[in-house]
């Protein structure tokens, strides 16, 4: 074998996601773009706002911008210009130390696991989980261990702290979540925290959490509760290719709070795993995000389309839950096999992902970041669908 044993089944199990993508690049060379409804992929087509571009550009006119070497964990105008806004919004006392500026969310992620966990610990997860759990878990040598969730995809507690052993170091949560677009009440977030202190008491070891918060600017009229209030052993990271859409600039951050055991340790360690791994997050970005704390893109654009979205499927005859954040539908499939649903639907020119992918079995996801017309021209082929398997 020309790889790595272990690299096998991870090539084996590569993102349904991406699988989708590329399906559907080949469908509209056959059919054409118009005629091809995909909603595999969540990558952002809303423009960025305009001072995104300005700043870009003043950032390249101006001749003291730098383009070379900086401390591994950022600069420190930028980390400080994170801190100063997080502080602003949570009132938590964090320090531009405590900052680490990274290659996105998933770089944030991967130097977080990297520097916590020690191999063959387990990271919990509830159920449905976006799928690049999985491989952030084999970088870091760790177990990926799910915990499902109620039929609302909101905490089953219960569940999680009969899931929580002595081997547990990390409890990840994602809010609002991705596939299902929920997000988590305080009550229940808050419940969460007791229960993973006084897990951490019942086996002498810190359980940390970690927030996984790319989507939190993106939410319809509710709030997205602070995880820095819900336990203080916290660290958050997130990224700036949704609220800013530049997915493909791989710009974000991890955040730890002050309070957190240990602190300053993590933080070296996050700093020393991200030097490893990308040496630093792209310095362009770093200068042009940490001159737009606050900014985001237009979530209105967003609630529309999944209102346009929602009510379509709903007089399709699909069952949901609507989304309160997030750019995702996470709808039951009509029958019980979900592959085989995503292949009807493909069968209408409609590109969907398979809920089994995502620990949500019986289900599909959809991403609604596409332009209306996409929306609206899917929705009799998804009505087709429906009505071919009823």
């Amino acid at each position: 074998m020309p790889i790595a044993d272990k690299m096998v089944k991870m090539v084996e199990s590569a993102s349904m996601i991406r699988k989708m993508f590329e399906e559907g690049i080949r469908m509209k060379g056959i059919y054409g773009a118009d005629n091809v409804f995909d909603f595999s992929l969540g990558n952002p087509d809303v423009p960025p706002p305009a001072v995104v571009k300005e700043t870009l550009i003043n950032l390249i006119n101006n001749p003291a911008t730098s383009h070379g070497y900086m401390p591994n964990t950022g600069y420190p105008h930028v980390r400080k210009a994170v801190a100063d806004y997080l502080n602003k919004e949570y009132n938590v006392g964090l320090t531009p130390d405590l900052i680490v500026m990274t290659v996105g969310a998933a770089g944030a992620l991967n130097d977080i696991l990297r520097a916590l966990m020690n191999p063959g610990e387990d990271i919990l997860v509830p159920t449905p989980f976006f799928v690049g759990y999985n491989q952030y878990a084999f970088i870091a040598s760790a177990n990926l261990k799910t915990v499902a969730s109620f039929p609302d995809f909101h905490l089953d507690l219960t569940a999680i702290e009969k899931a929580i052993t002595a081997n547990t170091r990390v409890m990840l949560i994602n809010s609002p979540n991705n596939p299902t677009g929920v997000v988590y009440h305080k009550e229940e977030l808050m419940k969460l925290g007791k229960i993973l202190d006084a897990a951490s008491q019942k086996f002498g070891k810190r359980i940390y959490m970690i927030s996984d918060e790319p989507y939190r600017k993106i939410a319809y009229g509710v709030d997205v509760p602070c995880m820095f209030d819900v336990y203080p052993h916290t660290i958050v990271l997130t990224s700036y290719s949704k609220e800013l859409s530049l997915a493909g600039e791989r710009i974000g951050y991890l955040a730890i709070h002050p309070k957190a055991e240990d602190a300053a340790i993590i933080a070296g360690a996050a700093g020393v795993t991200n030097t490893m791994m990308y040496v630093n997050a792209p310095a362009l970005f770093q200068q042009v995000v940490g001159a737009l704390q606050g900014v985001t893109v237009d979530i209105g654009i967003y609630k529309r389309r999944r209102d346009i979205f929602c009510e379509g499927l709903h007089a399709a005859g699909y069952e949901f839950d609507v989304p309160e954040g997030a750019f995702y539908l996470f709808p039951k499939s009509p029958i019980a096999d979900d592959f085989k649903f995503v292949k009807i639907l493909q069968e209408n020119k409609i590109l969907a992902v398979p809920g089994t992918g995502f620990g949500g079995p019986g289900h599909f996801r959809l991403s609604y970041a596409v332009p209306d017309k996409t929306i609206a021209g899917s929705l009799d082929g998804f009505k087709k669908a429906f009505d071919s398997v009823k």
